[in-house]
């Protein structure tokens, strides 16, 4: 993995994970911007943590917070609002940021859930969470940004000894409970936020989860030994195709089909220099 700093642009900054993002990031030497919604909410960071007061759910309030950064981690959750939560905040949320970044292209961690295209679960008729979560990762990857998409077990039920890494692709763990696999709220963090420097992560979906055993500390191997998503694909490499794009709302059709006109713009710029 590069050394290199960069600025890092944390949304869902003062939830479980985002809090912790945001040391991992500091620690590894970024610059790092926090999205809140209040001040009250920055009172809760870093003293060396910028904060930018702004809503996912308001596109307007958003500009300011992605000016100048060079990479954004989102790790932010609807938080149990049902179906209207999942559409507006876990994937609402993604399409208004990329909104915002209108043709500039920024390196991307987006932290999903392993089980994300299980369809018939009692969780997802519910709450509709996972559909609404895999559009987001099908926007991330429209959108031409450089990007990782990360899809962590359940948080924290790992042992005191379960701290090997494993990255699963194909989401076959399905079985919407611990059995699934578990994972360090902190380990999580160290993922999204290394990910964002190594060229092993570029385009790669996988499932986070630990196993017994200590830590590595080489995670560029990991990175290096997954199957990159294919570049003209929507969905990640060897997952279930159960969610037809062509049968998604029309909405969500206009959503992809505004990004690969931003795409356009973008690759017609680069053409350009």
């Amino acid at each position: 993995m590069s050394n290199q700093s960069i600025t890092v642009l944390v949304i869902g900054a003062t939830g479980s994970i985002g809090s912790l993002v945001v040391e991992e990031a500091l620690r590894q030497g970024h610059s790092v911007r926090a999205l809140v919604r209040s001040a009250e909410r920055a009172r809760r960071l870093p003293a060396n943590a910028e904060a930018v007061i702004g809503d996912l759910t308001r596109p307007d309030t958003l500009n300011v917070a992605v000016k100048g950064v060079d990479a954004i981690v989102f790790t932010h959750g609807s938080d149990g609002a049902g179906k209207v939560g999942s559409e507006t905040v876990d994937y609402g949320g993604v399409r208004n940021v990329l909104a915002a970044l209108g043709s500039r292209r920024v390196r991307i961690a987006l932290m999903t859930a392993i089980g994300v295209t299980n369809r018939t679960g009692s969780y997802n008729r519910s709450t509709e969470s996972h559909d609404w979560k895999r559009r987001a990762e099908r926007l991330v990857r429209a959108s031409g940004c450089p990007y990782t998409i990360v899809r962590p077990g359940w948080f924290d039920y790992n042992k005191a000894d379960e701290h090997q890494l494993v990255f699963l692709q194909g989401d076959l763990r399905q079985a919407g409970n611990s059995s699934d696999g578990v994972i360090a709220r902190r380990q999580i963090a160290e993922v999204l936020v290394s990910s964002l420097t190594s060229d092993h992560a570029l385009r790669k979906t996988f499932e986070l989860v630990a196993t017994k055993g200590p830590a590595q500390e080489d995670l560029d191997a990991l990175f290096a030994a997954l199957d990159p998503d294919p570049e003209d694909g929507l969905d990640g490499v060897r997952d279930m195709r159960n969610q037809p794009p062509e049968d998604e709302p029309q909405r969500v059709r206009d959503d992809l089909h505004a990004l690969s006109g931003t795409l356009i713009r973008r690759s017609t710029q680069m053409e350009e220099r």
